[in-house]
């Protein structure tokens, strides 16, 4: 069967993986506030209320719930039988729970649902990213595993267009046919896959190196045999892997010990702080904070959808420019901007609010209202903060993961990070309604201070990545003189984008494109410095 090579290929079908979340993600957010959807579920006295907050808290939740069981076991699964085939098991997956919640009679089956979509999305949004960054050359795989989170936009957008234009049907038919729709994209999904080349970075582990070099020849060197950058990556492959099997036998417990601590926490954490900058209030519950501005109806639904556009728009500067500015700089500026925005909301629902006991028109979540121009600022910087996280830890939350571990343990290490993304997910969804209902504007202090500590964070422990070969990123951690942990500081690390370029073009292809270390001066030696 025919095989295609062009990388922007292979990453625009698998990307729908993540697209999947981001049609989850807006199919509750644009329902839960439909009239529909709160008279069938409703659980009060009162009539079309919908389910209690904490009730709804853990119907949005449990996607997330199932999503952080399966992305643990996605490697376990992504390792034994390929990178392709579970992202291709996670499309049926999806397919499943989608005609369970499009049928879902109460909320106990709803629930049930949605966590067979999560163990979807667990498997792709943790494999996905291992994939493309396998198959990707260092100068472009930025852009091409941060195109993940360009899906999760577009599916947001996409479908709460859908849900918004079957909000108009009456009766259940304006939640059932959005959730039914959902079941497209894996079926193409599914498809796509079948026509993309295997992970070679999987094979080389599996000893399939004829097929591993032909991968790389139809992906790195557009079909000629004799690419000399194709030589090297072979090469490279080769000689890491040779070094990662002299080590023990690699399991989950493998990412505790002293050599890959420091990587596993970084991994971890660039995920747990990606959920901790408060970009699910915007997503999930929006509906709530533009209620508490104001906004009614339609114009509520409108002016929520913005933001999705928002979102869409200022992924495409990351997707561009995130290989030559770096990861750093990228999630230091992120989460400046994000804590700047939260705290002007603190400020204008504190100080200018009006207490509403019972919720404005009845929407309990929604205690608090500012109006004039307040609210308009509050609308602005919802906005603001969409696209402050958009070109910033959106996308870089799922590139940084992958580029930070080795071969044989790269597909258990990024499925361990990304259940850390799922835990905060699921803690996150079920906690933001309840917190509206209770500290109702203390709600964005609590994830202001969470984007000024991931500041802290990231400039002292998160060394830069861009530009290497991924076989060469762990010579950042691991310290000639035997202190495994330690490596280069964060802060001295630089981006090679330029470097790479060269190499690919066949420039200096027998210079080592990484770091060096000058023992003498215990000090890092850029390349430009190694002629």
């Amino acid at each position: 069967m025919k095989q295609f090579g062009n990388v922007y290929l292979i990453a625009g079908i698998s990307i729908i993986g993540g697209g999947l979340f981001g049609f989850d993600i807006s199919s509750m957010s644009a329902i839960i506030a439909g009239k529909s959807y709160l008279c069938y579920f409703n659980q009060g006295d009162v009539p079309c209320t919908g389910p209690e907050a904490n009730v709804q808290g853990g119907i949005t939740a449990s996607m997330a719930g199932g999503s952080w069981l399966a992305s643990l076991f996605s490697g376990i699964l992504s390792d034994r039988f390929g990178r392709k085939k579970a992202i291709m098991t996670g499309a049926v997956i999806w397919v499943i729970g989608c005609i369970i919640v499009s049928a879902a009679q109460d909320i106990p089956m709803l629930i049930v649902g949605r966590v067979i979509n999560g163990f979807c999305v667990g498997i792709c949004s943790a494999q996905v990213p291992v994939y493309i960054s396998e198959v990707a050359p260092p100068t472009k795989r930025g852009r091409l595993v941060g195109a993940q989170q360009w899906a999760i936009t577009w599916g947001i957008m996409i479908m709460f267009y859908i849900s918004y234009g079957c909000s108009f049907i009456s009766g259940p038919a304006a939640f059932r046919i959005p959730w039914a729709l959902q079941m497209i994209p894996a079926i193409i999904l599914f498809v796509g896959m079948i026509f993309l080349p295997e992970s070679p970075r999987w094979l080389a582990s599996k000893d399939r190196w004829e097929e591993c070099e032909q991968v790389l020849v139809l992906t790195h060197g557009h079909g000629d045999p004799n690419s000399p950058w194709v030589a090297r990556e072979f090469q490279e492959i080769k000689e890491w892997l040779d070094v990662e099997r002299q080590s023990k036998a690699i399991s989950y417990f493998t990412l505790f010990t002293p050599r890959y601590i420091n990587r596993t926490h970084i991994g971890l954490f660039t995920q747990i702080w990606s959920q901790l900058t408060g970009m699910n209030v915007m997503m999930y519950y929006i509906t709530y904070v533009f209620t508490m501005a104001g906004l009614t109806g339609n114009n509520l639904l409108v002016s929520s959808s913005i933001q999705y556009v928002i979102n869409v728009v200022m992924t495409i500067p990351a997707l561009i420019w995130i290989d030559r500015i770096g990861r750093r700089p990228t999630l230091l500026v992120g989460s400046s901007l994000m804590a700047t925005w939260l705290i002007i909301n603190a400020a204008l629902l504190g100080g200018l609010g009006k207490r509403v006991p019972n919720g404005v028109d009845g929407i309990k979540e929604a205690k608090i209202q500012v109006t004039g121009p307040a609210s308009k600022a509050v609308i602005a910087c919802s906005y603001l903060f969409v696209a402050s996280y958009a070109p910033t830890w959106g996308p870089v939350s799922w590139i940084y993961p992958p580029e930070l571990f080795p071969n044989q343990l790269r597909g258990k290490a990024v499925a361990f990070t990304t259940s850390g993304n799922w835990a905060f997910n699921f803690a996150l969804g079920y906690f933001v309604p309840p917190a509206f209902e209770t500290i109702t504007w203390k709600t964005y202090i609590v994830f202001a201070v969470f984007c000024v500590a991931m500041t802290v964070h990231v400039y002292f422990m998160f060394p830069e990545t861009a530009g290497k070969p991924l076989e060469e990123v762990t010579e950042m951690f691991e310290d000639p003189n035997g202190i495994k942990w330690i490596g280069t500081p964060a802060w001295r690390t630089k981006n090679y984008y330029s470097t790479a370029i060269r190499m690919e073009h066949g420039e200096g292809i027998e210079k080592k494109l990484s770091h060096d270390y000058s023992p003498e001066r215990n000090e890092t030696v850029q390349p430009e410095k190694m002629a």
